[in-house]
């Protein structure tokens, strides 16, 4: 095959309404921190994130969430709105499509409609239901949305002279729609007319930016609100510093200013203010108390509660670190490998029992910029991290003590002291990747770290351009180095003393070892110790590092399969963002907007390919991927956020672990998928009979589990009733069995 690419779906509709892209194997790690909008439905608040959604019942404290893990077909969301009459909600997204939520399912709407000629922005920024209809609010204008059908009506466009006018946001009163953009408030009747821009009124012609409808219709720019009936227009009797949104409910006012909520009556009395004392996106009055929509606390109450599913502190993410029952996420970046992009977040910590987000970097003056963060085996209140930057001071390695900063190293240096990625081999001694920017290509090496002096000493290695995050293995250290004419893979042997370098060997795997190309952007280990070299364009395999080490020239070789009855190279002229092995010696391979792929232990086979359009990842770049060989739980870190994916394989070895066979009844009404085996031994001769022993499916399986398609040897279905899995390891030390019910 020529190259990889993520699926592409051709959409000549505007609703997929039977997609079904999340499953109960899938969980999110997201933040619910940044509110958008606050609903009430009865008696419990929805609120939209970025996201997902979750709801809150103030009187039990229930919390529960909806994402693309479980329902949602994006992620993103820009608006939302939600009619507690009718039970229907409306998510928008960022890139135009919609999610419309109704007691029956979850329907995606792939697409807004689109004038002629406009190249603008898709983003939906504003959703307002009234009755059957909603207003959607977009870059060119406004549109109708009909609920029953779930499809669009009438369209607005607003434009003059072949300039686009946004709406910022829109609602609809007595079958009028009322828009405000930066040149007024227009309103227009849904009728014949309503297509045409010209016809629409201007009530005011000044900037507004909010506007929200119940009883009377209320609209504001930054510091002023006006209400009234649609004619007739007054102001609240306060001023505000920068109104973020205004909610109208049946009998009251709610508007947001930067970190307070007043709120009044329809009249345009005030009743009473809460001061959040942090920046806010929206708010409601339920239950006759406000609730405040933060950017970083979820929703806040009067009494200052936080009230949100326990999540990271945000959702951007690159790197992630697992330990025991520990998570931590780093959030840094770099542009071509090299520059650094500041998103001043630095990691986020589970620390086994909930989220923290450490107070080094809430409102910090330091540029972090983290690439990389790890937590110490040996000490689990301790965490590493590498701040990639060129400004000296702040660049450098960080240790943190429960959170707490403790200490920086090798903090100095300029362009020629730049640390990237951080690993702890199987003797729990950190070394830490670092490139200088010496020459014309730089020079590569690595720091180590001496927990009894609490000091990092340096090995410079060889020339090559650029790093990435290292791996070990049996004292061997790996640093890819994804510079595209002058990188590599250093294959680096410390002998498990990195301090000693008298003994040390090294060899750096360029083009002329048969790589597709000198950059190196990713690699791994397997338990054959068989090296996987992703670079820039291509993947390529070599085999016994502590031999080719000494060799002149090693050669590393592609994995070939076939395609259309030729062989073909896996992955040609593919960037490979990350490699991972799990405990079944399967692959776990992430190209650059492409997806995930898992394969089998030698490559040649694809057992399933996630996108963001067939799975719940949040991107089609997976900048990391991590296996918990103890859960068998699959974690998949993009800038976007991490998802979860619940696997299959499990420790494995010789012996067969807790074996376990599901879904188990097999009802074929409710479920169509294939019979899946976990807990398997690293190789098991599997054999099923019917309950009268006659043999029906017999198979070898390699990797911890195992997928039976319910049919026999001969190829077909088998019939109702019991069947017995027999299975037996690799020299028949260790046997196991169970049963199958299969309802068809």
């Amino acid at each position: 095959m020529k190259k990889i690419l993520p699926f592409l779906i051709l959409l000549c509709t505007l609703q997929i309404s039977a997609q079904v892209i999340s499953s109960s194997k899938w969980s999110d790690l997201f933040s619910y921190n940044n509110v958008l909008a606050i609903r009430e439905d009865g008696n419990r608040l929805i609120a939209a994130t970025e996201n997902g959604i979750f709801f809150y019942t103030p009187a039990s404290g229930e919390l529960s969430k909806l994402s693309k893990a479980n329902g949602l077909h994006e992620v993103k969301i820009s608006a939302f709105d939600y009619n507690p009459q009718t039970k229907i909600g409306l998510v928008g997204y960022q890139n135009g499509s919609m999610d419309v939520i109704t007691p029956e399912g979850i329907t995606y709407v792939v697409d807004i409609p689109i004038a002629t000629g406009y190249a603008g922005d898709k983003k939906i920024n504003h959703i307002s239901i009234t009755g059957n209809l909603a207003v959607i609010s977009v870059g060119y204008g406004v549109s109708i949305f009909r609920l029953d059908r779930k499809e669009f009506g009438d369209s607005a466009f607003f434009t003059s002279g072949g300039v686009y006018e946004a709406a910022r946001e829109a609602v609809i009163k007595d079958n009028v729609v009322y828009a405000v953009t930066a040149t007024g408030l227009k309103s227009h009747e849904i009728n014949v007319t309503f297509p045409i821009y010209s016809t629409w009124n201007t009530i005011v012609g000044e900037s507004y930016s909010h506007i929200s409808n119940g009883s009377v219709i209320a609209y504001s720019n930054t510091n002023t609100v006006r209400y009234g009936n649609g004619t007739t227009f007054s102001n609240l009797p306060r001023s505000f510093s920068n109104i973020q949104d205004v909610l109208v409910t049946p009998e009251h006012i709610v508007v947001t200013d930067i970190s307070s909520v007043s709120l009044f009556s329809t009249a345009g009395n005030f009743i009473k203010s809460y001061d959040a004392g942090e920046l806010l996106n929206s708010a409601i009055y339920a239950d006759s108390k406000i609730y405040a929509g933060t950017r970083i606390s979820g929703i806040k109450n009067e009494a200052g509660e936080s009230l949100k599913p326990d999540g990271p502190y945000s959702n951007t993410s690159y790197k992630i670190n697992l330990h025991e029952n520990q998570i931590v996420i780093s959030t840094g970046g770099r542009d071509g490998f090299n520059t650094p992009i500041y998103r001043n977040l630095g990691y986020y910590h589970f620390n086994g029992t909930s989220w923290v987000y450490p107070e080094l970097f809430r409102n910090s003056t330091v540029p972090f910029n983290v690439l990389d963060a790890v937590i110490n085996p040996s000490k689990p209140t301790e965490i590493f991290f590498t701040n990639y930057t060129f400004q000296d001071g702040s660049k450098g390695i960080y240790r943190m003590d429960d959170n707490q900063f403790a200490k920086i190293y090798a903090n100095t240096g300029g362009a020629y002291n730049r640390v990237v990625g951080c690993v702890f081999d199987e003797n729990n001694q950190l070394l830490i990747s670092q490139w200088s920017a010496k020459g014309s290509s730089g020079e590569i090496g690595f720091y180590h770290y001496n927990p009894t002096t609490d000091q990092f000493g340096f090995v410079s290695s060889v020339t090559a351009g650029l790093v990435q995050k290292p791996f070990a293995k049996g004292g061997i250290l790996y640093i890819p180095a994804p510079f595209f004419s002058s990188g590599g893979l250093l294959v680096y042997d410390y002998k498990n003393t990195p301090a000693v370098t008298g003994d040390d060997r090294f060899k750096i795997l360029r083009k002329n070892n048969n790589l597709p190309a000198d950059g190196v952007v990713s690699a791994n280990i397997d338990k054959n110790d068989d090296i996987w070299i992703g670079t820039r364009i291509g993947l390529r395999i070599i085999s016994n590092p502590s031999s080719f080490i000494s060799e002149e020239n090693p050669q590393t070789e592609p994995v070939i399969i076939e395609e259309n009855g030729l062989g073909e190279e896996l992955f040609r002229d593919s960037s490979i963002l990350q490699i991972e092995v799990d405990a079944g010696n399967q692959k776990w391979i992430s190209i650059d907007d492409g997806g995930v792929f898992y394969l089998s232990s030698t490559g040649e086979q694809t057992l399933m390919h996630f996108t963001k359009e067939n799975s719940p990842l949040p991107s089609n770049s997976v900048t990391d991927i991590k296996v918990d060989n103890k859960t068998g739980k699959v974690y998949f870190v993009t800038l976007d956020g991490v998802m979860v994916y619940q696997g299959d394989v499990l420790n494995v070895t010789s012996d067969f672990g807790d074996v376990l066979v599901y879904p188990n009844p097999v009802v074929y009404s409710k479920y169509k998928g294939n019979v899946r085996i976990r807990g398997l031994a690293e190789k098991t001769n599997i054999r099923i009979t019917d309950a009268a022993g006659n043999l029906v499916h017999q198979a070898v399986s390699r990797g911890g589990y195992y997928e039976w398609n319910l049919n026999n040897h001969r190829g077909v279905r088998v019939a109702s009733g019991i069947y017995f899995v027999l299975m037996t390891n690799a020299d028949g030390t260790d046997t196991a069995t169970a049963k199958i019910a299969v309802v068809n």
